[in-house]
């Protein structure tokens, strides 16, 4: 049972927005690999984290991308040590350009969790997406993570890829499982505005597998996944015993979070944000000590309530009765959802959570 956050719990997200090359499917904002950059964006990143003004120790601390292993052990670390003390420090990495001493400079620095955006076991996959490394380096590299002695892995599997077939996913998931890895995410490929499939969507959602096949992947997944020893906690998470990602845990609990860095959103005292997605005008902004807010929001009442309900939900414990229970009665009758002393997912309702959340939205 994950415990409900106490008052005070807070989290921070910080965006290395650096890539070699961005995929052809992702929608953020992604800066090229240059010194430079980095180096303004470090300065910048030091004088937000003294403009918020944290003293206590945090629940999380999360580098997001981007490809953050791409920054330096020697800033990171420095980041690492502005920000009172997290339990859990994850770093995301991309398996190209990793290496087992790289690793062990992220590990002294003080990273303690490491999720590699693997996406697929399958090379011709991994071409269509848009990634420039292969199968191999990926199975490698999460060797070398382990051998650099981090114990809590987790990996990124994508499926309903354009001309992903139900073998090719299994391969897949038989292959993720087989590592030593202690927690996976899944997630089905979405075509966004502003990237390179969307210009080519057409083409891409002919081949894309249909509803029937998208559900089987994934009850493929729950079933080897399961199998293996990897408990499902959340609609897209899966965890050996002990390994929840506490970081995502606090979102779908509504724990409050800092977003630092350009494009992070943040959220506190119900109020939601987003740092402007811009280099220049996000580090014009710190240099004058202003907060370098691009989008705001404040969710009040039933509002609020509903969305912090739906975000709840998506975790398999369950969530607590809502104020709006009798729209919850044919959910009930449809075999979606469970309500006692909370409201929690059946097996349907997981593979139908989407239409849930439109229904109570």
């Amino acid at each position: 049972m994950i415990p409900t956050p106490t008052t005070g719990e807070t989290s921070v997200y910080i965006h290395l927005p650096f890539c070699k090359k961005k995929c052809d499917y992702c929608h953020f904002f992604v800066l090229p690999d240059k010194e430079i950059y980095k180096e303004r964006l470090h300065a910048a990143l030091l004088k937000e984290i003294q403009l918020i003004s944290l003293k206590k120790p945090l629940k999380s601390l999360y580098f997001g991308g981007g490809t953050p292993s791409l920054y330096g052990p020697e800033r990171l670390q420095e980041l690492i040590r502005a920000l009172p003390e997290a339990e859990e420090v994850t770093l995301e990495a991309n398996p190209d350009g990793l290496s087992l001493e790289l690793l062990k400079a992220y590990k002294t620095a003080g990273v303690n969790r490491v999720s590699l955006g693997v996406q697929a076991f399958d090379s011709p996959q991994l071409i269509k997406l848009g990634r420039i490394h292969n199968e191999l380096e990926s199975q490698k590299c999460v060797h070398l993570i382990r051998e650099a002695g981090f114990e809590n892995i987790t990996i990124d599997l994508m499926y309903d890829l354009p001309g992903q077939t139900l073998e090719m996913w299994k391969k897949t998931l038989e292959t993720a499982v087989s590592l030593p890895i202690t927690h996976l995410s899944l997630y089905n490929l979405q075509i966004e505005p502003a990237t390179v499939f969307f210009k080519h969507r057409s083409r891409l959602e002919k081949e894309m597998p249909t509803d029937e096949e998208s559900l089987k992947m994934y009850e493929m997944a729950q079933a080897v996944l399961t199998d293996a020893g990897l408990e499902q906690y959340e609609i897209s998470a899966f965890a050996k015993p002990g390994y929840y990602s506490k970081h995502n845990v606090g979102y779908w609990l509504g724990r409050e979070f800092y977003g630092l860095g350009p494009s992070a959103f943040s959220y506190r005292e119900g109020r939601r944000y987003q740092n402007v997605a811009n280099l220049n005008k996000y580090c014009e902004a710190i240099e004058k000590r202003v907060f370098p807010v691009d989008f705001e929001e404040k969710l009040e009442g039933e509002q609020a309530e509903r969305e912090l309900f739906l975000i709840g939900l998506r975790m398999l414990q369950g969530v607590k009765i809502p104020s709006f229970r009798e729209e919850l009665v044919p959910l009930e009758k449809e075999g979606l959802i469970t309500v006692s002393d909370k409201v929690q997912l059946t097996p349907k309702g997981i593979l139908l959570y989407d239409a849930i959340a439109e229904t109570l939205v």
